[in-house]
């Protein structure tokens, strides 16, 4: 082998990680750059998502080049008092992500499951609270023990006193346990309850409607096929890049080895692409962000989509209880009214009107700047049972000002 062919596997290695790099700075750069220039975007929901695109931007920039330099060079030049510092910002900022996934699906099954009573749940102050405490936790299972050396074998700090050329993260049996479980195996059993719960509604949905129309009936299994597909890669790519390091982690940590710098690389940057792919299953397979990413790549103003047409599997008069628009849910700005109108194909379309409370209908058309994609949570026949409440009154008086309705 020629000398230069050495070099080879070095160089294609550092092609994959700068690509890796790039990917995870482009991609949750994009998300923040959305969010800020789409006022449709920006809503109590979405401040989990840009959460998690800070703590992937602040990972790709300080903890992900650093983490290049052994893997490339095999030496650490900075030292043992930046390396435990680089080890408290790796661990720190993985453990943001992963709880910022955490709220995120427990915020999708609260939305889910009890649509009517999301608002009050989910406030912009209760959304405050869980973001520091995501940090708090972060902070504790990071700086605090690696700098007091409570990871380490013997409970010393680790790094002291040997060649400052090598940079080794320590973990003893104590620590991988609190840790593995506080920020990964509890958090992983939580999700896939939560996301399994989500499917099961979405897949109950979608088989109610099957009994209705054969057109309508497409349009619900295509749905419950989206559905699958979009939970499937959110969970099954957080567990693909996650589970092999912790198992690896809580092994070593278990017998208090030290980790084999191989399978530790590979490992921790499997977790890394993490970071990489949360832009795409959290925020690329929204259609909203999805429409913002083109217009803001594309030097377009981003502003609002366009009305929306909401196809009913049933017959009469509706009103909408609860709605939400990119997800956002907020109480005052984002539950709508609709007007439903029937169609020779036996269902409805639904026109947006006016921004009111869940129930009310309203015939004021909405401004331009205001129309949007909105997705139902539920719809209920005025005069069912349980539709005779302040909703039916509201929705009743309201049609009656535009004159009879139609049977």
């Amino acid at each position: 082998m020629r000398p230069e062919d050495s070099h080879i596997p070095i160089v294609l290695l550092g092609i994959l990680v700068v690509l890796i790099i790039l990917a995870t700075v482009f991609g949750n750069v994009v998300v923040c750059l959305a969010v800020g220039a789409s006022r449709r975007l920006q809503c109590v929901t979405n401040c989990f998502i840009v959460s998690l695109a800070v703590t992937d931007l602040l990972l790709g920039l300080l903890v992900l080049p650093l983490s290049a330099v052994p893997l490339l060079t095999e030496n650490w030049p900075l030292g043992a008092t930046f390396c435990n510092i680089y080890i408290s910002l790796d661990v720190m900022l993985c453990t943001a992500s992963i709880l910022n996934l955490l709220a995120i699906s427990v915020d999708r099954y609260f939305a889910v499951t009890v649509p009517l009573r999301y608002p009050g749940l989910v406030t912009p102050a209760r959304v405050v609270v869980v973001m520091v405490l995501i940090w708090i936790v972060s902070l504790l299972v990071s700086f605090l023990p690696i700098h007091l050396g409570w990871n380490a074998p013997g409970l010393v700090v680790q790094n002291k006193g040997q060649n400052d050329s090598s940079c080794d993260f320590k973990v003893n049996r104590g620590y991988v346990l609190v840790d593995g479980f506080a920020t990964f195996y509890v958090p992983l059993l939580v999700m896939c309850g939560t996301y399994y719960r989500i499917f099961r509604i979405a897949r109950k949905q979608a088989r109610r409607i099957n009994s209705r129309p054969s057109s309508v009936s497409l349009v619900a299994s295509v749905r419950e096929h989206k559905a699958t597909v979009t939970l499937a890669a959110v969970l099954g790519g957080f567990i693909v890049c996650w589970f092999p390091y912790f198992t690896y982690f809580t092994y070593v940590g278990w017998w208090e080895m030290d980790f084999s710098p191989t399978i530790y690389n590979v490992v921790l940057w499997l977790g890394y692409v993490n970071s990489t792919l949360n832009p795409i299953l959290y925020a690329a397979l929204n259609r909203d962000f999805r429409t913002a990413y083109g217009q803001l790549l594309c030097c377009r103003r981003v502003g609002p989509l366009f009305p929306v047409h909401l196809s009913v599997p049933t017959t009469g008069e509706f009103v909408l209880l609860c709605a939400h628009t990119n997800g956002c849910r907020e109480r005052r700005s984002v539950e709508a009214g609709l007007m439903l109108q029937e169609r020779n194909s036996g269902t409805f379309t639904g026109q947006v009107h006016q921004t009111v409370l869940p129930g009310r209908v309203t015939s004021h058309p909405l401004q331009r700047r205001d129309m949007g994609m909105f997705t139902v949570g539920k719809i209920q026949r005025v005069g069912e049972e349980e539709g005779r409440t302040e909703n039916k009154r509201v929705g009743q008086r309201d049609l009656e000002k535009k004159g009879p309705s139609r049977s």
